[in-house]
């Protein structure tokens, strides 16, 4: 039996590395936003540099294209780029079927886009991000700053509707103002503890006025690697 017990922070790096493995030269990639995806993001750079490799990346938010510049990777957009090969990134919560939560970060409607425009999505993760049912983590909601107080209020109303209710809190900075993304929006963090349908949820939020994006990827992972703290990783496939 092996005394390896590694911290989460070890396990992102673990699962970071293993995503190297399907980077290939030449290949567009969609990096993500957090502190799991700059693990990939450095290890990356690492790995182009060290095998000489060509690779077009398309950062999720501001605060990723720093990096990638940083470590040496060309860093595209998506009107550049607007099919891409592979993302990787992480997540906030990885439920049954890789239905995930993201936007812990500030990132998700980037995220989301990004991810859509790629032929495959690989989510990393540490262990402790693999839950039975999505919720435990607050669900983000990302909204116009126009009547974003009304469009909250109708957020907390459509909760009923799909077995789920929580206190929902307007994200803030540092000052106390409100959080404002990378797309200059807000977001709402939804404290639900459980979400028993979030296809459901998910689609119903999708509709409301005011409403960007919401932080549930459903069907948009195609595999997920976690680092665990024996120092394996573990591959889920939907």
């Amino acid at each position: 039996m092996s005394d390896t017990h590694l911290s989460a922070d070890d396990q992102k790096r673990i699962a970071a590395e293993a995503a190297l493995d399907h980077v290939k030269d030449g290949m567009k990639l969609g990096l993500g936003t957090g502190s799991t995806a700059a693990h990939f993001v450095t290890a990356l750079g690492r790995k182009a540099k060290e095998e000489g490799l060509t690779l077009s990346c398309v950062p999720t938010s501001e605060a990723t294209a720093d990096l990638a510049a940083q470590v040496g990777l060309t860093v595209k957009t998506l009107d550049d780029e607007p099919h891409l090969d592979l993302t990787v990134d992480g997540a906030d919560e990885v439920g049954p079927h890789l239905t995930l939560i993201k936007g812990g970060g500030g990132a998700l409607l980037r995220e989301k886009i990004v991810a859509f425009a790629s032929t495959q999505m690989i989510v990393i993760a540490d262990e402790s991000k693999v839950v039975p049912l999505l919720g435990n983590f607050p669900l983000p909601i990302e909204v116009v700053p126009f009547g974003a107080q009304t469009t909250g209020n109708r957020i907390l109303e459509s909760g009923k509707l799909f077995g789920c209710e929580g206190a929902i809190a307007l994200r803030t900075d540092e000052f106390g103002e409100p959080f404002c993304t990378d797309s200059n929006n807000f977001i709402y963090d939804w404290a639900l503890g459980e979400i028993p349908d979030p296809d459901g949820l998910g689609t119903y939020l999708a509709r409301l006025p005011g409403v960007v994006e919401h932080g549930l990827f459903l069907g948009i992972a195609h595999s997920v690697l976690v680092g665990k703290a024996d120092g394996t990783v573990e591959t889920l496939r939907r």
